[in-house]
């Protein structure tokens, strides 16, 4: 492999991690620029987990304070994260490589669509939520039990898909999230980066045991990762997140007809 490749790959996982603890979507950076390499696409999805997950790990510390009052939901959600992740990756290290080659670009298609339309579902998801009054944000102590019940099965679905592939699990979190009742972004964006941490981190412990990680080059996108996910949470606030999902959809819609024409 070529150093502008290697410093492809590093910039990749710097921007996935940045954008992972941001808005999500990540992956739609990180994993086409490891099948653009010429890395296998099982391996690449593996890969990819391992480089982006040590930015769960500074996003999760950088969210360390809006996570503190959350710990009873966080709580709820840890178990069907952990089980989910864990299914996804089995069900990931059993499909045939040829299989998967057809299946990944609709799944990139499909998480950029998602990604897209992530504004509609958000609104959508907040009619079905009671208002609450402009001073007041709704956090984790105003669930119900509907609710952390809703969000524990939707949760196992979300983490076996995070599992097997995980882009745009981030969105799908929110959207639940909201559907639960809460409406603090930054509360709601700890709580998805944390459940994403287990997800992730137990997908990453199976593939690692399975060998289907490229180490070297996970080693080099986990320090860009790592980088861009601690310094997207410190700077959430200050990014124009408009600009940012317009450049996420562009990059995923190219990285599907990528995708497509090489399963061709």
């Amino acid at each position: 492999m070529t150093l502008p490749q290697f410093i492809l790959l590093f910039l990749a996982a710097a921007l996935g991690g940045g954008i992972n603890s941001v808005a999500g979507g990540g992956s739609l950076i990180a994993f086409p620029a490891l099948v653009v390499v010429g890395v296998d696409k099982i391996i690449a999805n593996a890969t990819n987990t391992a480089a982006l997950w040590p930015g769960t790990i500074g996003s999760v510390w950088a969210y360390r304070s809006d996570l503190a009052p959350q710990r009873r939901l966080l709580l709820t959600l840890l178990l069907p994260s952990f089980v989910g992740g864990l299914l996804g990756a089995v069900l990931l290290a059993r499909t045939p490589p040829a299989l998967f080659g057809k299946v990944v670009p609709v799944l990139v298609l499909f998480a950029t669509l998602l990604f897209a339309g992530r504004n509609l579902f958000d609104r959508f998801a907040r009619r079905n939520t009671a208002p609450s009054t402009p001073t007041v944000k709704r956090d984790a102590s105003t669930v119900t039990a509907a609710g952390r019940i809703f969000g524990f099965v939707f949760q196992l679905i979300v983490a076996t898909y995070g599992g097997y592939f995980g882009a745009g699990i981030g969105i799908l979190m929110l959207a639940s999230l909201s559907i639960m009742g809460l409406d603090d972004i930054h509360k709601m964006n700890a709580i998805k980066t944390a459940l994403a941490f287990v997800i992730n981190g137990v997908a990453l412990v199976f593939f690692a045991i399975s060998g289907l990680v490229n180490w070297p080059l996970a080693l080099l996108m986990g320090v860009g990762g790592l980088l861009g996910g601690y310094f997207g949470a410190r700077y959430a606030k200050r990014i124009n997140q408009t600009y940012l999902r317009i450049f996420v959809v562009v990059m995923g819609l190219a990285a599907a007809a990528y995708l497509f024409t090489r399963a061709l």
